[in-house]
């Protein structure tokens, strides 16, 4: 009777011995432990918002203990305003809005201090569109004639605003109309603007659309002044959009492109940033399944348009190696 006593006594301790163990290795090991991550992306129509989910869902598989989140946002200068506040972990933004934000420039006055790079994604190609009966085949046949630059204070203002000035043109040179893409396609529809830009990966919904109803024609910007872009502007890339993007017409046609890319707040560490990264590039497929613009995502162009920002450690980590 005593030696059964003794036996349960030496068995109870032992299991709660194991207990205590398999809970401090729970808790004790930094990769199982719960990490809440929020992904500022961009409106569900847009590119962002399905590129980011699949982040999100690449970052869950993963990464032990990750409990990632895609958010719909107002995109870019949303994006930079929620990673200041600390509101988020990881924004996908445009590489030139960020540059903004990091030198305290256009509608950044004062400069964002706690962001830090993860990777380049994929290139926005800036994008001057009009009809083919308009005429016009050179920005600077642009003077004098009403062109949508693009809704007051967005990052797509500022690039047209940018590309004219390179080739000597200012807003007193054209008759300048604010309007959101959207709207700029609809004036151009009717005639009542001459030409409309925007910034987006191509093939643009907003541009087939016109496409499928009206002969278009996009804008040069020849290598001479995009060199004088990339020059004044770190953040532009030149790109060659290929002919037959766009119904009906079937040249190529140089341009330049600002970068979206992915960045973090500083509050994202070293380790985290080596996983995040390393999750994403290795699973390229998955992302390039949730849309079509994430086929252009290479780990040799992941640092493209980056030159100006600091990189997380854990990124420039994975990216050395």
């Amino acid at each position: 009777m005593k030696l059964s006593k003794i036996f349960k006594r030496v068995l109870t301790a032992g299991l709660a011995l194991a207990m205590a163990v398999g809970v401090a290795g729970c808790g004790g090991d930094s990769a199982t432990k719960e990490q809440f991550v929020n992904i500022a992306t961009g409106g569900t129509a847009g590119t962002y918002y399905p590129i980011g989910g699949a982040i999100a869902e690449v970052l869950n598989k993963d990464i032990k203990g990750m409990q990632a989140n895609a958010q719909s946002t107002g995109a870019s200068i949303a994006n930079i305003n929620m990673l200041k506040d600390e509101q988020v972990d990881l924004a996908i933004v445009q590489n030139d809005i960020t540059y903004y934000a990091v030198n305290g420039k256009e509608m950044f006055p004062d400069k964002v201090t706690n962001i830090k790079g993860i990777a380049a994604l994929y290139p926005e190609t800036c994008q001057f569109v009009t009809l083919d009966s308009s005429g016009i085949k050179s920005i600077d046949e642009l003077k004098g004639k009403k062109v949508a630059v693009g809704a007051s204070g967005s990052g797509a203002e500022a690039n047209a605003r940018q590309i004219l000035q390179a080739y000597g043109i200012t807003y007193d040179d054209i008759d300048e109309q604010f309007l959101s893409f959207a709207e700029g396609a609809s004036a151009l529809k009717d005639g009542n603007v001459d030409a409309a830009f925007l910034t987006a990966g191509y093939p643009t919904a907003s541009v087939q659309d016109i496409a499928s109803q009206n002969k278009i024609r996009l804008l040069p910007i020849d290598d001479q002044h995009a060199m004088s872009l990339s020059i004044d502007y770190p953040f532009y890339t030149k790109v060659t959009i290929p002919a037959g993007v766009y119904q009906g017409f079937d040249e190529e046609v140089r341009s330049v492109s600002v970068m979206a890319i992915l960045i973090a707040t500083d509050r994202v560490d070293k380790d985290k940033g080596y996983a995040i990264t390393k999750a994403i590039f290795s699973n390229l497929d998955k992302l390039a399944a949730a849309h079509s613009a994430a086929k252009q995502i290479t780990k040799d162009g992941a640092l493209k348009g980056l030159d100006f920002i600091q990189m997380n450690e854990g990124a420039q980590k994975y990216f050395k190696e």
